[in-house]
């Protein structure tokens, strides 16, 4: 009986931390998705959004969280690079952009 406890222990362990990878990650996804609803964003602005966020933002409880104004950066740069904007041009909306957000 006792050489059931330690197997059945690690396998229960193992689970337990699937399932708090799992939802770090769709917090993630929800905050995410949130912040793209709020912005009113479709199509592949919303793809675009998603994806950046998804890769470039850690979860709200990591120590290197962004800030809300790398946050806008990284939208920004995100939105700029679609459009594929380069020179003044990228310059100007680069700085639209930081203030409207």
């Amino acid at each position: 009986m006792k050489m059931l406890r330690v197997p059945l222990l690690m396998i229960g362990l193992l689970l337990c931390s699937q399932g708090f990878a799992a939802t770090a990650q769709q917090n993630k996804m929800t905050t995410c998705n949130a912040d793209a609803t709020a912005k009113s964003l479709k199509g592949d602005e919303r793809k675009t959004f998603m994806s950046t966020c998804l890769k470039a933002a850690p979860a709200a409880n990591d120590a290197k969280a962004l800030t809300p104004q790398q946050q806008k950066m990284t939208t920004c740069n995100a939105d700029a690079k679609t459009k594929a904007l380069s020179g003044d041009a990228r310059k100007a909306f680069m700085s639209e952009c930081l203030k409207k957000k």
